[in-house]
């Protein structure tokens, strides 16, 4: 992996618009498509990839949990803009906005059951530690 950050946004967001998203229930999956695709930073899949590679793994391997960590950060935005009943995030009208207060928590449900399913992509033997929230070493 290259000190640039760019190639690995780049697998990143081609990684994102690979996800399966057109599938049925249309009415879940449209807005975490609509989520995932209306831009940010991408800092955290990148740091996550990044420090594979750092501790020597393969950040290939990786990618998919990367991209989990991304959908469990968005599932909390979407949630969040709900609590706060924000209009607004990136400049576009906020799921709850656009759909409506339910479609926005099953999705955003989703969105958690899908981070989960790549954060657990990850090699059996370090899946408690990355999954572990305990504040235990």
């Amino acid at each position: 992996m290259s000190q640039d950050i760019d190639p690995i946004l780049k697998e990143i967001e081609s990684f994102i618009e690979g996800l399966e998203l057109d599938v049925e229930p249309k009415g879940l999956y449209e807005p975490v498509g609509y989520c995932l695709r209306n831009g940010g930073k991408r800092i955290r899949p990148a740091m996550t990839l990044m420090a594979c590679e750092m501790f020597g793994g393969a950040y290939k391997n990786a990618l998919p949990a990367a991209v989990g960590l991304e959908l469990f950060h968005n599932f909390t935005l979407l949630h969040d803009d709900i609590m706060d009943e924000a209009p607004i995030r990136r400049n576009r009208p906020t799921v709850h906005k656009k759909w409506n207060i339910n479609t926005a928590i099953l999705s955003g449900d989703l969105m958690y059951a899908l981070a989960y399913k790549f954060v657990t992509q990850v090699p059996d033997n370090k899946l408690r530690q990355v999954v572990d929230f305990s504040t235990k070493p």
